[in-house]
C-alpha cells in the first residue's frame, strides 16, 4: 500500500499569516480522496506542497512533508508515480501544440516537445492508446489552443496518464467548463478510477465528486476541518458547517449537487 503523501505538523506562512496551520494528514496510495473546501481554505497551497513549488515554513524535527515516503524527488522519477493536472498547467500550454504532442510531452515532464526530445514508436502507441481511452482520438491533431476547455483538459489528463501513475491529482478539474463538458469530465474520472489509477480530487464544487470517492478531507481556514469516510463526512450537515450556509446534498444518477435550503 504505502503512503502517497504524509504531512506532520506542517504550516505554511505568508505575510505573517498561516495559509496552512499545523496540518497532519496521511493519504495512502490506494485511496480515492476528495479534498474539499471553500475558496481561501488552503487547497491551492496544499497542491503547491505536492508539486514541490513550496515547502513548509517550519522545518524542525517535528515537521514532516513526504511524497511516496521520500522528502525529495527528481521530477522525471516522480512522473511514474504521480500525475497532476492543474489550471495553471493548462495556461502554460498556450503555444501551437497539438493534442497528441501535448500527451507525448508527458514522457519528458515538459511543456510541449523540443528537438532534444526523442519520441519512440512505443511512446506514440502509448499516447494514442491513452487518447483513445479518454475518447478524444478525433481531436489528436487539433491545436490545443483551439480546443474547448473541456477538450484541452482531457488531453492534459491523458498527458499525466501515459506514465501509468499510481495517483492522479486533479485540481479544480471542472473550472471554466460548461455543463456538458463537466459531465464528460465526470465520466472520464469514473473511467480512470475504474482502470486502477487512484484519484485525489481537490475542489470546492460538490458536482465534481464521483461515487468512487471513499474518503473526504475538508479544509477550512487553513486547517483540516473534517476527515473520514463518505458516510460520516460527506453529509449535508458537515457541508453546511464547512461552507457556512445551510445546504443539502442531492445525488442523482451518480451526480452530486448542493441545494441551498
Amino acid at each position: 500500500m504505502g503512503s502517497f503523501i504524509e504531512l506532520k505538523n506542517v504550516s505554511v506562512l505568508r505575510d505573517d499569516r498561516k495559509i496552512l496551520d499545523n496540518i497532519n494528514l496521511v493519504i495512502n496510495s490506494d485511496e480515492n480522496v476528495a479534498i474539499i473546501g471553500p475558496n481561501g481554505s488552503g487547497k491551492s497551497t496544499f497542491i503547491k506542497l505536492i508539486t514541490g513549488k513550496i515547502y513548509p515554513s517550519y522545518t524542525g524535527d517535528d515537521t514532516v512533508c513526504k511524497l511516496f515516503g521520500r522528502i525529495q524527488w527528481n521530477v522525471h522519477n516522480l512522473r511514474n508515480m504521480l500525475g497532476i493536472v492543474t489550471n495553471e498547467l493548462q495556461y502554460n500550454f498556450h503555444n501551437e501544440i497539438t493534442g497528441i504532442e501535448t500527451v507525448l510531452s508527458g514522457f519528458f515532464a515538459s511543456i510541449g516537445l523540443s528537438n532534444t526530445h526523442i519520441v519512440t514508436n512505443a511512446m506514440i502507441k502509448k499516447a494514442e492508446n491513452t487518447i483513445d481511452f479518454l475518447e478524444v482520438s478525433s481531436l489528436k491533431d487539433k491545436k490545443l489552443e483551439t480546443m474547448s476547455s473541456g477538450e484541452a483538459r482531457r488531453f492534459l489528463i491523458a498527458r499525466s496518464l501515459v506514465n501509468n501513475p499510481k495517483v492522479l491529482v486533479l485540481d479544480e478539474p471542472s473550472n471554466s467548463l460548461d455543463i456538458a463538458s463537466a459531465v464528460k469530465l465526470h465520466n472520464t474520472m469514473r473511467k480512470i478510477s475504474g482502470s486502477g489509477t487512484k484519484i485525489v480530487l481537490v475542489t470546492h464544487l460538490v458536482s465534481d465528486i464521483i461515487p468512487e470517492m471513499d474518503r473526504f478531507v475538508f479544509f477550512k481556514k487553513g486547517k483540516i476541518f473534517a476527515d473520514g469516510n463518505r458516510k460520516n463526512i460527506f453529509t449535508s450537515d458537515k457541508l453546511s458547517s464547512l461552507f457556512g450556509m445551510k445546504v443539502k446534498i442531492n445525488e442523482n444518477n451518480s451526480l452530486c449537487e448542493i441545494a441551498v435550503v
